[in-house]
């Protein structure tokens, strides 16, 4: 596995529980906002895996969850691999994606290899390129929020809520996407001196924010809809 980031404990990325966060290399989208660009875009500066494995065994009684996040996860073409060696571990298993592979997130749900899936959704279709700078299949990302929807495993879907790009009316094409989830939430723009193209004023106020989430709560019907 190419891991480039490391956040040896969290208390946030794995709901009510104490985690460690793996950051893999690479993403097959260019999103400009990206808080993650540098760690993305780093192929040198790799952690040694069997560092991290040490540290997961020896802290096994300490910590609740492993969280693999990105970069995009499912681009590691030895992620089943880790994974089924993290399962022997007892922990709990989260993992971050943004839906493109399909057929990589059936695999692993059908082997029942993580408990907790996050996947990000950018925008409405019609922006989605305008965003990630690459084409998308669409349906791709269908196929993964449907097969997220009715698995067995604990998810969310999230937003992060850029401005420019992710307006009321985005939001709404998104609650049709995934109407009757189990969580959705919305998290704003943050400007880091880290993000490639940042700009300090692409974010909403927070009481912008809490009126899209009332708009959305009212006309779909998810169970949990808040803000990041």
């Amino acid at each position: 596995m190419r891991f480039v980031g490391w956040q040896k404990t969290s208390l946030i990325d794995y709901p009510k529980s104490i985690s460690t966060v793996l950051f893999t290399s690479g993403c097959n989208w260019k999103c400009f906002y990206c808080h993650n660009y540098k760690l993305v875009t780093d192929n040198r500066n790799l952690i040694d895996e069997n560092e991290i494995k040490k540290y997961i065994l020896e802290r096994s009684n300490k910590l609740d969850a492993v969280v693999v996040s990105g970069g995009e996860p499912t681009l590691q073409p030895d992620l089943i691999e880790f994974l089924v060696w993290l399962r022997k571990t007892g922990l709990k298993v989260k993992l971050d994606t943004n839906g493109w592979n399909f057929n990589a997130l059936k695999n692993i749900l059908d082997k029942k290899l993580v408990d907790y899936i996050a996947m990000d959704i950018k925008t409405s279709f019609d922006k989605y390129e305008k965003i990630t700078k690459v084409l998308v299949d669409k349906n791709e990302i269908i196929r993964s929020i449907n097969l997220i929807k009715n698995g067995e495993v604990d998810y969310e879907f999230r937003t992060t809520v850029f401005k420019e790009f992710v307006e009321l009316d985005d939001l709404k094409e998104i609650g049709k996407l995934i109407n009757g989830a189990e969580k959705y939430f919305l998290q704003n723009y943050v400007y880091r001196e880290s993000i490639k193209n940042g700009n300090k004023i692409m974010n909403y106020t927070d009481d912008r924010l809490r009126k899209m989430v009332e708009v959305l709560k009212k006309e779909f019907n998810f169970g949990k809809i808040g803000i990041r």
